[in-house]
């Protein structure tokens, strides 16, 4: 015998069911199917109701502490900076050019070589030019001989026409012919001098010290070497120390004065110094200072070109790498630091969340500045050691307790 189970869903209603599920006699199957469905929505809700009473909630419904780090603000002294994208350029540049006609001998040297000044980079062929000296040396030996022997025929002109023997249009003849001589001696001095000159120049040598590019032509070829078009041999370009050039603004540049002039009495050396740092490097490990300034700014783009000197021993610096300069734009002060991933934003302001004493945490509103060595300088809101969350912040809210992991308080430079 089967029992029954009845459901009523409304007054004056009845829903029979066979405990089997099937439809109870007398009824259709549509509404006993509508009956079962009920019945096991209710059997479902009443447990979920059930565990939404007060013996499910933890401590009287309070959430437990959430974890999170924390670091102490620290006050130390500090300087903004200001950065630019500069170019390096050599402090001497040259373009070595032959400087006399003829067929390149021999180059002397190889590529990117480091070389001095005075080293013998190309030989032209020197020949000709041996040539044409020995034949000015010949004509100043015979223009030094008629300039004896117009000598010696004036001082014998000299007895005889004080004796009467010769006229005085003779006399003046061979005075004149002395003049004529010495000066036929000074040109073949002259000549020889050219000719000697030019065979030096056969030999190019470094006018600077520093790193020459490549060849520009090979041995065996023909240069010229008159005036603007005198053949391109190589380049040389000095590498220790190097120039950085780079574009400040006018503001930039009066508060640069500024401050130059208040902190300062031993010239730019002492007042403007620099830290370079090129693409592929962090922090600006490279120390020089601004030893140059336009003495006029430049009014197509608002600009003044300052000018910084470095050192550079190993001749990582480049000429024509470009980099980053760093100018201090404020004199030594005393600010709040702190991490700068503490410092969060709402739509109106910059806050923190600081840790109370009874491990709660407020949210603080602050007044950021700059970013020095990785750390964030706050200006207003904070004050040195106290305690804010620098990590776990998105799951904060005001007065929610936490469990603080204390953090050592970075270095400046380090994060």
């Amino acid at each position: 015998m089967t029992k029954m189970i009845e459901a009523s869903s409304k007054p004056g209603q009845r829903a029979d069911v066979s405990a089997a599920g099937g439809p109870a006699r007398g009824m259709s199957p549509m509404h006993g199917a509508r009956s079962l469905r009920r019945l096991l929505l209710s059997a479902a809700v009443l447990p979920i109701l059930a565990g939404c009473g007060p013996s499910a909630q933890t401590d009287g419904g309070a959430r437990p502490p959430t974890p999170v780090k924390i670091a102490q603000a620290v006050q130390r002294e500090v300087v903004e900076w200001d950065e630019y994208p500069g170019r390096i350029e050599a402090v001497e540049a040259v373009d070595v050019r032959a400087r006399v006609d003829g067929y390149l001998e021999k180059v002397n040297f190889k590529a990117g070589d480091r070389v001095k000044k005075g080293d013998l980079l190309f030989v032209i062929d020197p020949r000709p030019f041996r040539a044409q000296l020995n034949f000015a040396q010949a004509e100043l030996a015979q223009a030094k001989a008629r300039l004896e022997l117009a000598r010696n025929n004036l001082k014998r002109a000299e007895h005889m026409f004080k004796s009467k023997a010769i006229s005085e249009e003779e006399y003046d003849a061979r005075s004149k012919g002395l003049a004529e001589a010495a000066g036929a001696e000074q040109s073949a001095e002259a000549k020889v001098y050219s000719a000697r000159l030019n065979l030096e120049f056969t030999e190019v040598r470094a006018p600077i010290a520093g790193r020459v590019g490549r060849e520009q032509i090979t041995a065996g070829n023909l240069v010229k070497g008159s005036g603007a078009d005198a053949t391109l041999l190589t380049f040389i370009v000095s590498t220790d120390p190097v120039y950085v050039y780079v574009d400040v603004d006018e503001r930039s540049a009066l508060k640069y004065r500024r401050l130059s002039a208040a902190g300062c009495a031993d010239g730019p050396k002492g007042c403007k110094p620099a830290n370079l740092a090129l693409a592929d490097e962090q922090g600006f490990p490279h120390a020089g200072v601004i030893d140059y300034e336009s003495p006029r700014l430049t009014a197509a783009t608002g600009t003044l070109t300052l000018r910084g000197l470095f050192p550079n021993p190993d001749g990582l610096l480049s000429p024509g790498l470009f980099s980053r300069l760093r100018l201090p734009g404020s004199a030594p002060f005393q600010a709040v630091l702190l991490p700068d991933r503490a410092v969060a934003a709402d739509l109106s302001r910059k806050f923190v969340w600081v840790v109370k004493e009874d491990q709660h945490v407020e949210s603080r509103t602050v007044v950021p500045g700059p970013l020095i060595d990785g750390l964030r300088v706050i200006k207003e809101g904070l004050k040195p050691g106290e305690w804010v969350v620098t990590e776990g912040i998105q799951k904060l809210r005001p007065g929610a307790a936490v469990q603080a992991e204390r953090t050592a308080a970075p270095e400046a430079g380090k994060q």
